[in-house]
């Protein structure tokens, strides 16, 4: 949320840059392995908490109506999205977190090919028109990065798509292309909030329109993002009349206020102390500009990758090569990465079946006895 917390998430995309640049190329013929390795006994994601197991596919997506607003000498947009859902049954093969190259490629080791989801590839839908949650991942992160509050939601009956957004980060395409993280090394300004919300409308309109092989209900849809894919969300909630709400997860606005917004906004924030002990100016600024319902909370042990997997990953593989120690107390705080799970997961799921289902909660009406680490902010 403040600038010293762009300047550390610029950091980490940065190193994920570097290492793109020294540890692999950026395209490859090889075949991308079509699942994690043999046999794997790795680290397995929090379990979902819904009752319905989870499927996934992958959509491979061109937006031939622009060019790429990061590599201009192609003719279109390119874009690579997980979509998770609930299944009728697993079909028996388990999806991969990652492949070895992708996993070499973005962290400079194959370990994460070896973490293990929670849905299977391909497993036949649940029937039924669901609500839609659209996932933008932090700067310079994967669309993996968040597929523990995609599997979980989608164990509640939610169709979720997560979006790489590309050349913001290390993608892997269909036969094994890697398209390496070009802009790694700014601090995601506004170009890069604008770039994003044409990639979440174009989807949008893939997933709800003719021809969707997803059932989408297109009056229930959301936004959720971590970083400046927090930012995004709220800026694409403001701009489409199709998104229903949207979730900022520690993502600091960089795009002027387009004026009152009168949809649902949830910001969650590690709120990490500012200068004068008060909350962040960039999300005070913007709060009365919020004209729906509205909450902020803020989570004071967290840090800013608590809201995704990397705080999770960094506690169950050496990813030392990436996030350097001195960097640990302000990605990560003194909260497990297993509770930070528990709380986004909790947190973002009851603003989603209040927002999206009609379904109250408690937890975003006061604090919680059961939740002591979750606080509510008001300017």
């Amino acid at each position: 949320m403040s600038q010293r917390l762009i300047r550390l998430a610029a950091t980490v995309a940065g190193l994920l840059g570097l290492l793109v640049v020294a540890g692999a190329p950026a395209a490859s013929a090889a075949p991308a392995p079509p699942h994690a390795r043999t046999g794997t006994t790795g680290p397995a994601l929090p379990a979902p908490t819904g009752d319905r197991p989870v499927g996934t596919r992958l959509l491979h997506l061109k937006d031939t109506s622009r060019p790429d607003p990061w590599k201009p000498d192609t003719a279109f947009r390119e874009l690579m999205v997980t979509v998770w859902y609930p299944a009728l049954r697993p079909s028996g093969r388990e999806a991969p977190f990652m492949s070895p190259q992708l996993s070499a490629a973005a962290f400079g080791t194959e370990a994460l090919a070896d973490v293990r989801t929670h849905a299977t590839l391909d497993a036949a839908p649940l029937p039924g028109r669901r609500p839609l949650v659209v996932l933008s991942p932090g700067f310079g992160m994967s669309r993996v990065s968040q597929t523990a509050l995609a599997e979980d939601l989608a164990s509640k009956g939610y169709l979720v798509a997560a979006v790489d957004h590309t050349y913001e980060a290390v993608v892997e395409f269909p036969g094994g292309r890697l398209t390496p993280c070009l802009n790694c090394t700014g601090q995601g300004g506004p170009d890069v909030v604008r770039s994003r919300v044409k990639d979440i409308r174009f989807l949008l309109g893939r997933l709800t329109g003719p021809g969707s092989a997803f059932p989408v209900d297109p009056c229930r849809i959301a936004v959720v993002g971590h970083g400046i894919g927090g930012s995004s969300a709220v800026e694409v909630a403001g701009e489409d009349r199709r998104v229903t709400a949207a979730v900022n997860m520690e993502g600091t606005f960089v795009t002027p206020s387009p004026g009152p917004l009168t949809k649902p906004v949830l910001l969650m924030g590690a709120q990490w102390p500012t200068a004068g002990g008060t909350p962040a100016p960039n999300w005070a600024d913007r709060w009365s500009g919020f004209a729906a319902w509205k909450r902020w909370l803020s989570v004071p042990t967290a840090g800013h990758m608590s809201f995704s997997d990397a705080h999770w990953l960094y506690e169950h593989v050496d990813l030392t090569k990436v996030i350097p120690p001195h960097l640990v107390p302000a990605m990560f705080g003194t909260v497990s990465g297993e509770r930070a799970t528990e709380i986004t997961r909790t947190y973002a799921g009851a603003f989603l079946d209040l927002q999206l289902r009609g379904v109250p909660s408690p937890l975003l009406d006061e604090p919680a006895p059961a939740f002591p680490e979750v606080g509510f902010v008001s300017p």
